[in-house]
């Protein structure tokens, strides 16, 4: 499956901005893209849902200067 992720926060609660080097990386995101699942694992998700993700889930790519994270439905934590 194919998840935009969520843009890292740039300020905090008590109203400091975070600079980019101190940026925490996502970790949940929306799915853009699903595929058919397979025999023994049928997919949960759909497009649209927003989930969370491991940290260090998944290959990053980047299309058309937009980042996207590939990952697989087991490292899928929960779907919000």
């Amino acid at each position: 499956m194919v998840i935009e992720p969520k843009e890292a926060e740039t300020m905090t609660a008590g109203g400091l901005y975070i600079p980019d080097n101190a940026k925490e990386k996502p970790q949940q995101g929306a799915i853009v893209a699903v595929g058919p699942g397979s025999k023994d694992e049928p997919m949960e998700v759909k497009v649209g849902d927003v989930v969370l993700y491991g940290k260090y889930a998944g290959t990053e790519v980047t299309v058309d200067n937009k980042k996207y994270l590939i990952v697989k439905q087991s490292d899928i934590l929960a779907i919000l």
